[in-house]
C-alpha cells in the first residue's frame, strides 16, 4: 500500500455504498488517492456487489484512474485518480438491476467541472448511457430523480442537466436504459451556495404511475389509490385539493361566496409501455409536491406481485405526506444527495431540513466530506424542532 493513500473506513455510520460513491467521486475531482477499507462490513454479505463495482468502473474510466481490488466481494479498493477530460462519453452496465440512479450519484460530480484547456467544448455535454434498473426498491426511482431531484439540482447549484429515460428496467430483471446529458460550468466558474430555509404554500402535486407488460388498469389503481389518500389528507388539514384540476365539491365550497382559498391542484397521470419497450414486467408510481419558493419534495412506490395497486399508490402518497409534514425544505432522498454539492460550492449553504433528525446517509455524507475536503459542515436543530444544515463550502473549481 502506497504511504500517502488517504484510508477510508468503508464501515462507518450508514457503512454501504453511499460511501463508496462519495469518497471516490471527491477523490477524483481533488486528485486525492484514497484506500477504502471495510467495505459494507456490517452487511449480511460484505463487500462490493457488481452495482459497486460498475460505479467504481464508471468513475475510473472517466478520471482516468487506476482501480485496484474492484472485484465483487471486496473488502477494500484502491482508487488512484488521474486526468478528467471533458466532454466526453461513457457508458455503463449493472448486467443486473442495479439501479442506474445510483450511477448518476457517483458519475455525476466529475462531470460539473472542465479545465481552462477544454473552454473551446464548453458549448458540448458529456453524456452518460446508464443500462440496469430503474425502478426499485432501495434506490430512488429514476422518475425521482428525473421530477424530483434534478430540478433541485438546476435550480439551486445551476448547471444544466438532462435525464432521457429511453427504456424502464423492472427489478428482477432489469434491461432499462436511461442517458443523462451533464454541460459542465464555465472554467473556473464555481457552484453556487443554496440558501433554503424556508418553505411556503403547497401549490400542486404531481404524479406519474407507470407500469410494463401489465394491464393500464395497474396503473390506474395505482393512480387513485394516491388521490384518494391525498385527498383524505387534504381535508384533515383543511386544504383544498382538485384531482386533475377538476376542483371537488370541498373546492369549490372553499371558493363559495367569492372566498377563494387556494386549491392545491393535483394531477397524476398514467402510463403504460408499449410493448416491448421493457425486459420483464413492472410498475410503480412517483409523486412530487411543489411549493411556492420552489421547493420540491417527492415520494415513491413500487409494485408488487399480491399486492393491490391501490396500496401502492397509497404507500407513495404516504411518503410524501410524511416529507410535507415534517417541515422541510427538502426530503430525506434529496436531503443526503446535496451534501456533496454543498462542500463543493462557493460560500455559505444553509437547508432546513424536517424535525425529525437527519437520516443515517445525510450524516455518513458529511462524514465522508468532511474528510476529503476543507468544507465545514454544522448542524444545529432549531427553536421550531427543524434540522438546519449549515455549510462552508470549498469553492472547487478545477485548474489548468
Amino acid at each position: 500500500m502506497s504511504p500517502h493513500l488517504q484510508i477510508i473506513n468503508g464501515s462507518i455510520l450508514e457503512g454501504g455504498g453511499q460511501i463508496l460513491r462519495n469518497s471516490v467521486s471527491l477523490a477524483a475531482l481533488l486528485q486525492k488517492p484514497i484506500r477504502i477499507e471495510n467495505i459494507r462490513a456490517g452487511r449480511s454479505q460484505p463487500g462490493l456487489k457488481s452495482q459497486h463495482r460498475t460505479g467504481l468502473d464508471l468513475v475510473a474510466r472517466i478520471a482516468s484512474a487506476q482501480l485496484t481490488g474492484a472485484t465483487n466481494g471486496s473488502t477494500s479498493v484502491e482508487f488512484k485518480p488521474g486526468r478528467i477530460e471533458l466532454p466526453g462519453s461513457w457508458k455503463a452496465d449493472t448486467v443486473t438491476a442495479g439501479a442506474t440512479t445510483l450511477l448518476i450519484q457517483i458519475a455525476l460530480p466529475l462531470l460539473l467541472f472542465q479545465t481552462p484547456k477544454s473552454a473551446s467544448s464548453s458549448s458540448r455535454p458529456s453524456v452518460l448511457s446508464l443500462l440496469g434498473g430503474t425502478n426499485a426498491e432501495q434506490a430512488p426511482q429514476v422518475d425521482y430523480t428525473q421530477h424530483v431531484f434534478l430540478p433541485f439540482f438546476r435550480k439551486h447549484f445551476l448547471p444544466p442537466i438532462k435525464l432521457e429515460i429511453k427504456k424502464r428496467g423492472y427489478y428482477p430483471k432489469g434491461g432499462g436504459e436511461i442517458n443523462l446529458c451533464v454541460w459542465p460550468l464555465l472554467p473556473g466558474q464555481k457552484l453556487r451556495a443554496v440558501n433554503l430555509v424556508e418553505r411556503n404554500r403547497l401549490v400542486t402535486i404531481h404524479g406519474l404511475a407507470h407500469c410494463a407488460g401489465l394491464p393500464r388498469v395497474v396503473g390506474e389503481g395505482m393512480s387513485q389509490g394516491a388521490v384518494k389518500r391525498i385527498q383524505e389528507w387534504g381535508n384533515k388539514n383543511g386544504l383544498s385539493i382538485a384531482d386533475n384540476g377538476v376542483a371537488p365539491a370541498a373546492v369549490a365550497a372553499a371558493t363559495a361566496g367569492g372566498e377563494t382559498k387556494n386549491p392545491v391542484l393535483m394531477d397524476i397521470n398514467v402510463k403504460r409501455e408499449t410493448n416491448g419497450s421493457t425486459k420483464g414486467a413492472g410498475s410503480g408510481i412517483v409523486l412530487w409536491a411543489e411549493f411556492e419558493n420552489g421547493v420540491v419534495m417527492g415520494g415513491s412506490a413500487v409494485g408488487k406481485k399480491g399486492l393491490d395497486p391501490s396500496q401502492v399508490g397509497k404507500s407513495a402518497a404516504e411518503e410524501l405526506i410524511k416529507g410535507i409534514e415534517a417541515g422541510g425544505c427538502v426530503d430525506e432522498w434529496t436531503q443526503d444527495q446535496i451534501i456533496i454539492f454543498m462542500a463543493l460550492a462557493e460560500g455559505k449553504s444553509q437547508v432546513r431540513c424536517g424535525t425529525k433528525d437527519l437520516t443515517l446517509h445525510t450524516r455518513t455524507a458529511i462524514w465522508v466530506a468532511e474528510q476529503l475536503t476543507e468544507a465545514k459542515f454544522e448542524v444545529k436543530q432549531e427553536d421550531s424542532g427543524h434540522w438546519t444544515i449549515h455549510c462552508e463550502g470549498t469553492g472547487f473549481s478545477m485548474s489548468g
